[in-house]
């Protein structure tokens, strides 16, 4: 049996202004996928994207992210409780923060851009799909690191006491999520993104790999108490990765499908290098 260490909560104390781990984990977050996106931008030119269009991109993102999570969280989990409560719905130093909320955000964000840029939608999502779980990994870190979201009772010899939610004995799930939606999705992405894929078979991959992942994460995550288990036993994760599953399988099929192949321009090209 192991003790979470309980980390305090501030990474970095300047003064009266305190910067929390999970902010901290949001800012290297976009860091990171500025830094890969520059890489992508370079070594993969059939993505067209250029470095001004990435850090407009990632400006667009951060409140489609940031706006989409509240605004998810309150919808999702708890509108009843914010709905007689309408100001604390801008309290987001007090947490409250929902993937599922924040991916809907960000794709109206990349709709946004789109029409700004005058870039297809699934142009945009195949090039930023691969950069997104490394950000997701650290959230988790960062719910780690706060002690929150902890798993479900077990027995396991890995299994940890959370002591500032209780003295039982759970799954580190925020430690299986950042493996699982975070490196493993990371890895299977940048794999399947390095080779020229048809318009749209990235973003498929990415939902149909994200939806699995917290599918079955949630197994070992404790529901929300306010929530519970919904029907047919499952969590609201798991009904809330359902869609991706099924929109990102049906993607895939219609990607390789409708293109099953680079145009032959394109491969006579690779075929000269």
């Amino acid at each position: 049996m192991l003790i979470h260490p309980q980390f305090d909560p501030v990474a970095i104390q300047l003064g009266p202004l305190a910067i929390r781990w999970y902010g901290l984990m949001y800012l290297i977050g976009f860091v990171t996928l500025w830094l890969l996106g520059r890489r992508r931008i370079k070594t993969q030119p059939w993505n067209g994207f250029t470095a001004k269009e990435l850090e407009d991109l990632i400006f667009y993102g951060v409140l489609g992210v940031v706006l989409g999570g509240r605004l998810g969280y309150v919808l999702f989990y708890k509108p009843e409780y914010y709905f007689a409560h309408p100001l604390e719905i801008f309290a987001v130093w007090q947490g409250g923060m929902a993937f599922h909320g924040g991916f809907l955000g960000v794709l109206a964000a990349a709709w946004w851009f789109g029409w700004r840029a005058g870039k297809g939608f699934l142009q945009i999502m195949d090039f930023v799909a691969p950069l997104v779980p490394i950000g997701l990994a650290l959230g988790r870190l960062g719910n780690f690191i706060n002690g929150e979201l902890p798993g479900r009772a077990t027995e396991v010899p890995w299994g940890m006491v959370f002591p500032q939610v209780d003295n039982v004995v759970r799954h580190p799930s925020q430690l299986y999520q950042m493996g699982l939606e975070g490196i493993s999705l990371f890895v299977v992405l940048w794999i399947f993104s390095a080779r020229q894929r048809p318009r749209g078979a990235v973003s498929g991959a990415f939902l149909l790999g994200y939806g699995c992942f917290r599918f079955i994460a949630e197994y070992f995550r404790q529901p929300d108490d306010f929530l519970g288990f919904l029907a047919l036993g499952l969590s609201m994760g798991q009904w809330l990765s359902l869609p991706m599953i099924i929109t990102g399988l049906g993607l895939l099929i219609w990607a390789y499908r409708a293109q099953p192949r680079m145009p032959m321009a394109a491969r006579a090209e690779r075929t000269k290098h």
